[in-house]
């Protein structure tokens, strides 16, 4: 291949700018020198040869290069980083014969803002830093020495900068074999480390929606393939389960292999046995979180990274909520914008510290199961409802506390600053005086708060004593240490500030001895110090003084002694700084020695936080205990969305009560006699909701959903009060959307989603269902829709809202004594409806469609022409016509349980 390489131009830049001559500059490399791997190294600059052989050992990485004040790159990634941040794509020479070849840079003081753009963007970086100075390799005429000191790839971040400091950055690691899957996962800035393993594909797809992980980590059998796939891109070494969201690193095979896997966990805790990790039994679970660690030695180099114990957990542990459910529900983010503000988790986050709001975001995401467990965090909200002075005093001192998790995990992988130890410092002290307060209380998490390890708090004391109040922020430049710390570390302050007093006195004791008032002593980096004459007063000089430089209009002089001070304070300031930074290493060491303890208070901290913001959310919005049960018992008086709630002014929210969860055993499947009045339960397995589009129906669904999940979650409900049995899926089928990538229509994805909740939803699931069978012709929907309740009534008998504008699904409730009908009722006047938002028993036979229409701003014309068509239609349909006799309204639907002859679909305007 021959010719030119285009290079993209920033838009609006002057003829002749300079950015314009780069480009043509870049135009100029020829599609061979485009490649580093396709040109010829031997004819390569020596900085280029190690530049390709470099890029040889991290070819999915982009290699940023230090080439004195810039991190430059090179050939394709040069090209790429162009376009990805718009910089300007220029050129260098790389050897005779070579020519030119792409080259873009950041500046060095740029470099984190540049590689948070990138990661953002799913690539991996790798630094090659310059590891000696350069002007040592220039005095023996080599090449500076380069060494790539760190790599960063999304889920292998550290910098505070680069984090989100309320969600944690997971990196994942998956083994799949058949229909069997180990995953683990890790956020090596707290040091977090899971594992599990299952049977079922679709609960790995529902894990890894859960977790979101920046990074995903996939073995492959492709021979030399290292790569990363940034997401939405395809590859076919990715395998079908897996979704293409997120961004995949394929690994060798070898690290993941069994007894690789299992080696490097019992090395890296120095056990004998994963028995006592949980995972002896969960071989892939193994390979999973041992290829994991191997890939943090590969791209964390020298930085040892402080992972805490790892831990085993079990899917069924916890209750379910599929990824379409999830963003339903509106947990995190909302659907509309996928923005924070307006979701569940922005309603209930009243935390103090980041440490509690990265864990409440988990809470929500994997809501309990066990009873015990909830109401250990129920008995801790109602502790702190009842106790309002506890709770301030809590939250005021939990204000005070900096993210624990997170500065342990820089100190113990040596990448903390001085600022950081101070920070934890503060933090430390603060934990006996927090102990303090939660003595006072008797619930769980309180009790679990109130034995700190005293040797925390002399850790905390330590650095307190040791570093200065506001350390600077670069660790090699000295004035990190209080005096009187290292005796050492005194002697040469107090010679260092002689030698210094000294230089501070020879100005004047100079201008004494010689006579000359205009003499100064100055210090420049090229020459050191130096004594300035001016030329009119060169003739005064004293006889010891050596002429060093001529200016204009002066004469610098130097002494022996000068030059012997000189050297004594350039040779004590470094001697100064490096035992400075030696001081501080090893208080940092002590920091990461202490990282289980601190983390594992941090977690008691963080809960207490969590529960702290709960019940402050209780107090202030009226929210009650629900009271947790072994039955299948759903019974919510005067509910709440607690999202809807706050975004409205105070006391508009219109309050509904909700009835779920038949307690008989009897079998539902016998339908009734045609005309026998059913007899439904209190409390039916399905309910059958009815009313007007934008009354609030769906408004309802999610209602009670958020209800059960915030009550699992351990936190008080919106409602008067509530009683309610445990849910172990929370299934929703809300909204309408199209999957255009995957060519599925609306229709296709609401089937696939309903699809999913029959044949995986249990009698002990919660499924919501808003407007099923929508997507098709009037009667294929309706028939699904039956169909579907029917199912979920007689076959499953799942606790079920199932929203619809099918009027004839109320005749379900004449035919399975687990159903009952409910509507959202309205006020009709003379020229307009009234939206009430009450939910009442019995079922609606009007939609008022044309009303919303009207409510939404459709045309008079549209709105009147709707009006006459609906008129034929009620005219002319045998589904509105044929079925009513006497004015009374009988089921407009066959009797599907008797098997008669279903009613043909006709032509609502044929004459």
């Amino acid at each position: 291949m021959s010719g030119y390489l285009e290079a993209s131009t920033p838009p609006n830049e002057p003829n002749g700018s300079k950015s314009t001559r780069a480009t043509e500059k870049a135009q100029r490399v020829t599609a061979e020198n485009a490649d580093y791997r396709t040109v010829d190294r031997s004819k390569l600059t020596p900085m280029m040869q190690h530049f390709a052989d470099m890029k040889d050992q991290y070819p999915h990485a982009m290699l940023l290069y230090r080439v004195g004040d810039f991190y430059e790159t090179f050939f394709q990634d040069a090209r790429t980083l162009s376009e990805e941040l718009e910089l300007v794509l220029t050129s260098k020479e790389a050897g005779k014969g070579i020519g030119r070849v792409f080259m873009t840079g950041v500046p060095h003081h740029a470099l984190d803002r540049y590689c948070t753009m990138l990661v953002e963007r799913g690539f991996a970086i790798a630094i090659c830093d310059q590891v000696e100075d350069a002007a040592v390799a220039a005095k023996e005429g080599r090449q500076v020495r380069r060494e790539v000191t760190r790599i960063l790839t999304p889920g292998t971040l550290l910098d505070d900068g680069m984090l989100h400091a309320r969600r944690n950055n997971f990196l994942a690691a998956v083994v799949i074999a058949g229909n069997h899957w180990g995953l683990a996962y890790a956020d090596i800035s707290t040091g977090e480390f899971f594992t599990t393993q299952s049977t079922d594909l679709e609960l790995l797809t529902a894990e890894l929606m859960r977790l979101q992980p920046s990074e995903v980590l996939v073995p492959t059998n492709a021979p030399d393939l290292v790569s990363m796939l940034r997401p939405g891109e395809k590859s076919e070494h990715l395998p079908e389960c897996l979704p293409n969201a997120f961004c995949y690193a394929f690994r060798s095979q070898t690290p993941f292999s069994a007894g690789e896997a299992r080696q490097r966990l019992l090395e890296r805790f120095r056990v004998r046995s994963l028995e006592g990790l949980g995972c002896e039994h969960l071989p892939l679970g193994v390979r999973a979180a041992g290829g994991l660690l191997e890939y943090l030695e590969d791209t964390q180099k020298e930085n040892y990274v402080a992972l805490q114990t790892l831990r085993t957990y079990t899917i069924a542990d916890y209750l379910i909520l599929d990824h379409q459910s999830r963003r339903n529900l509106e947990i995190t983010a909302t659907v509309r914008d996928n923005t924070f503000h307006g979701s569940l988790l922005w309603a209930l986050d009243r935390t103090s510290t980041a440490m509690g709001g990265r864990a409440l975001r988990r809470w929500l995401l994997q809501p309990l199961l066990d009873i015990k467990g909830i109401r250990a965090r129920h008995d801790t909200i109602q502790e702190l409802f009842e106790n309002g002075g506890l709770r301030e005093d809590l939250r005021q001192l939990l204000r005070q506390i900096y993210d624990l998790e997170r500065l342990t995990g820089r100190a113990g992988s040596g990448t903390a600053n001085a600022r950081d130890l101070v920070a934890l410092s503060s933090s430390l002290l603060k934990l006996p005086e927090l102990a303090e307060l939660a003595a006072y209380g008797s619930s769980p998490y309180l009790r679990a708060l109130q034995n700190v390890p005293s040797e925390l708090e002399q850790l905390g004391k330590q650095i307190r004593t040791h570093l200065v109040e506001s350390p600077p922020l670069h660790l090699t430049e000295g004035n990190l240490i209080r005096p009187g710390v290292n005796p050492q570390l005194d002697e040469m302050r107090v010679t260092a500030e002689a030698d210094q007093q000294w230089i501070a006195n020879l100005e004047v004791t100079e201008r004494q001895r010689s006579g000359i008032p205009t003499l100064k002593v100055g210090f420049n980096k090229t020459f050191g110090y130096y004594i300035s004459i001016t030329r009119t007063k060169a003739d005064q000089v004293p006889d010891n003084y050596i002429r060093k430089q001529t200016l204009t209009n002066e004469e610098r002089y130097i002494t022996p002694e000068l030059k012997e001070r000189e050297a004594r304070i350039l040779t004590a300031r470094e001697d100064l700084n490096r035992l400075e930074y030696e001081v501080f290493v090893g208080l940092r060491n002590q920091v990461g020695e202490q990282a289980e303890q601190i983390r594992n208070v941090s977690r008691a901290v963080a809960a207490v936080d969590i529960l702290c913001g709960l019940a402050e959310v209780a107090v202030y919005q009226g929210y009650c205990r629900p009271n947790i049960v072994e039955g299948r018992e759903i019974t919510i008086i005067d509910g709440r969305h607690p999202v809807v709630e706050q975004s409205l002014p105070a006391g508009f929210f219109v309050p509904n009560s909700a009835y779920l969860g038949r307690q008989s055993v009897d079998s539902p499947k016998s339908p009734s006699k045609r005309g026998e009045k059913s007899q439904v339960s209190e409390r039916p397995d399905l309910i059958i909701l009815t009313g007007p589009n934008a009354s609030g129906k769906s408004c309802y669904l999610r209602q009670v959903g958020l209800i059960q999940l915030m009550a699992q979650t351990g936190s008080y409900v919106p409602a008067s009060s509530a009683t309610l049995g445990i849910c172990d899926r929370i299934f929703t089928r809300v909204g309408a959307v199209d999957d255009l990538a995957t060519g599925q229509s609306t229709f296709m994805v609401e089937m696939n989603e309903t699809a999913n909740i029959l044949n995986h939803a249990t009698a002990k699931s919660l499924v919501l269902l808003d407007e099923i069978g929508r997507g098709t012709a009037t009667f294929d929907g309706l028939s699904i829709a039956w169909a579907v309740a029917e199912y979920l009534a007689t076959e499953i008998r799942a606790r079920t809202i199932f929203a619809t504008h099918y009027h004839e699904l109320n005749e379900l409730a004449s035919l399975l004594p687990n159903i009952a009908n409910y509507q959202v009722t309205v006020k009709e006047l003379p020229d307009q409806i009234i939206f009430l938002h009450q939910v009442q028993p019995g079922g609606a036979d009007r939609s008022y469609g044309i009303e919303a229409g009207r409510l939404a701003g459709l045309p008079a014309p549209v709105i009147q022409r709707a009006k006459q068509v609906m008129s034929q239609i009620e005219k002319h349909s045998k589904i509105a016509v044929g079925l009513r006799k006497g004015g009374q309204k009988k089921s407009s639907v066959p009797n599907i349980a008797a098997e008669e002859t279903p009613v043909e679909q006709l032509d609502i305007f044929d004459d």
